[in-house]
């Protein structure tokens, strides 16, 4: 999804954001720094398969997903890491690994952790690996409504 689709979902929320650009990285704490921001306070989307089914774990970016943490969550009976070649097909419109965590908008079910409501604001990769977005974790929250547990080891 571009990063336009998403600003346009915003925008038909009602929702303030910010968009921050910063040179290319790839990984979450290389984004985190090139955008001047905590790592804490940058989220990352990780794809799992829960029962084989494709959804979202999403992390404040020093934290590791613990799978069986996300299981529980999900009430699910297995839980692994989905393989890029596993999920790259569908999100067409962004680079490798840099989908946002709206899985609401792919029909696809969403794990937060709760360490993510400790700040006020939480920023994302939009699509791309040079531009966030930043905007509130109530409306995050309030737009994904995902499912919040404690997601990581």
């Amino acid at each position: 999804m571009p990063v336009q689709k998403l600003k346009r979902f915003l925008d038909d929320n009602d929702v303030k954001y910010v968009t921050i650009g910063h040179s290319q990285a790839f990984t979450a704490q290389e984004v985190a720094a090139s955008a001047h921001l905590p790592g804490k306070e940058l989220a990352k989307t990780v794809m799992v398969k829960l029962d084989g089914t494709m959804a979202m774990a999403v992390v404040p970016a020093p934290a590791q997903v613990d799978l069986e943490a996300v299981r529980e969550a999900a009430g699910a009976g297995e839980a692994e890491l989905a393989t890029e070649d596993e999920f790259e097909e569908l999100f067409p419109y962004c680079e490798a690994g840099a989908m946002p965590p709206f899985g609401n908008l792919w029909d696809m079910d969403v794990y937060a952790d709760s360490a993510l409501r400790d700040d006020e604001k939480i920023a994302f990769e939009a699509g791309s690996h040079t531009e966030l977005v930043q905007l509130s974790y109530a409306d995050f929250e309030r737009l994904v409504e995902p499912t919040v547990a404690d997601l990581t080891a």
